[in-house]
Order: C-alpha cells, then sequence, then structure tokens
C-alpha cells in the first residue's frame, strides 16, 4: 500500500492550532498530513456525534480518495467509528494520540471520573460549561504551553462548550481498523493499557498532553513510525 494521508483530528473542545505544527512536521518528514477542523460545537444544534462526523468525513473525501489513517487526539478518539461510518476514503488504521479511546453507546460524562463530571456539572451555566482552558487552576496552561503566542493562538480558538455534547451518548459503532496508541501524558495510562491489551503498537513519549504543539517533531516521528507499523499490518 503506497502512503497514506495522516488526517490529526483535534479535539472538539479545541481548535485545529493544536496539531498544526505536528501536522507540519510530517510534512517536513515527507509525509501527506493534514489538520482540518470540526464545526464548532455551537453550531450544532443537536446529533453531536453525527453531526461532527459527516461534517469532517465530508472535509477528508473533498481532499481525496488515496487511503487515510486517521490520528485523533484527546476527545476525539470518541468520534472515529462515526467518522469511519461515513469515509468514502479506504481507512488504513487509526493512531490515538493522548486520546480517549471508543466509547460506543457511552457519553463523555460516562466515561470521565465522577469528580471530574461533578465538577463540570457544577459549573455550567445555561446548558453551557466554561471554554476549555477554564477548567484548569492558574498557571496550569502556562506550564503546558511555555510559549506565549502557542498559548494566545490555542485559546483563540477556544468557546464555551454546550453541555449536551457531553451527555450524548456516542453511536454503537465498532472500530474495525487497525489501531496504535502514542502516550504522551501520565493522564492517558489506562488507554494506553487498554490498547496494549487489543494487540495494538503501543509508544510511550514522556511528554505532555500539548506536545503536539510545544514539541511536534518529537510527536511527527512517532506517529510517522506507528503509521510505517500500521500499513505492514494492513498489508499482511
Amino acid at each position: 500500500m503506497s502512503a497514506p494521508r495522516l488526517i490529526l483530528l483535534h479535539s472538539p473542545l479545541l481548535g485545529p492550532y493544536s496539531l498544526r505544527a505536528a501536522a507540519g512536521e510530517l510534512g517536513a518528514l515527507g509525509l501527506a498530513a493534514e489538520a482540518p477542523a470540526w464545526p464548532k460545537l455551537s453550531s450544532i444544534g443537536e446529533g453531536y456525534y453525527p453531526a461532527l462526523a459527516q461534517a469532517m468525513a465530508a472535509t477528508i473525501d473533498g481532499a481525496g480518495d488515496d487511503p487515510v489513517v486517521l490520528v485523533p487526539h484527546s476527545g476525539a478518539g470518541a468520534l472515529v467509528p462515526a467518522v469511519a461510518e461515513h469515509l468514502r476514503a479506504p481507512l488504513a488504521g487509526v493512531i490515538f494520540l493522548d486520546s480517549i479511546l471508543p466509547h460506543p453507546g457511552l457519553s463523555w460524562f460516562d466515561t470521565a471520573p465522577p469528580e471530574t463530571r461533578e465538577a463540570l456539572r457544577a459549573g455550567a451555566q445555561m446548558g453551557q460549561l466554561p471554554p476549555w482552558d477554564d477548567w484548569w487552576p492558574p498557571g496550569a496552561l502556562e506550564r503546558l504551553i511555555p510559549e506565549a503566542d502557542d498559548r494566545a493562538r490555542l485559546v483563540a480558538e477556544l468557546e464555551p462548550l454546550p453541555l449536551a455534547y457531553f451527555e450524548e451518548p456516542a453511536p454503537p459503532l465498532e472500530l474495525t481498523a487497525p489501531g496504535a496508541f502514542l502516550q504522551l501524558s501520565g493522564g492517558y495510562e489506562t488507554e494506553a493499557r487498554l490498547a496494549g491489551r487489543q494487540g495494538w503498537p503501543v509508544v510511550r513519549l514522556p511528554l505532555t498532553h500539548l506536545a503536539s504543539l510545544t514539541q511536534p517533531l518529537a510527536v511527527a516521528g512517532a506517529v510517522a513510525s506507528l503509521a510505517e507499523r500500521l500499513l505492514e499490518v494492513a498489508g499482511g
């Protein structure tokens, strides 16, 4: 199989800027890489999973019909089966990038730690949660993203988030494509272990959750290596 397009899927709570640096480094390695944007959650009235999946699949298919490897980051992992359901382009594999895994039939809140779920619900106002950067204590974002310009550009893409998105069950769809997991932070150790139990390749880099922005070369190198391993699996 020829080298696929690598589609980096940002968390719906963030924007595409969080992955653009990593996509650029993949391009510098000679790989076709894109970091398209999901529709804003605020633009969707109901049915978040199907609306997001249909829009993203149309964006991916509109750029070509070559095989693709999806690289979901953070919360985007839950959306992968729905995107795959709508894609016309062949799906060669999925590399979960410090990401939650698909949870068919369950909501984001169903899979979150109870203390996180209750804290977010307590902070909701008129059916909305604060933007993602307001979820964290003072100084946390500065430690994750030391460069002020990068931080400002990431924050500029954020917006208040509809509570209904976190309460909506994911469609009852299973992922059938080959998978791999790239762990960047300790918060995704459970997901990395689950991926390993499924026989997926797992790579651990001791970085941070937003290393795709702050250390994109290291992330791009690991993604490229895992993509090559997935193609070997697909090629038999």
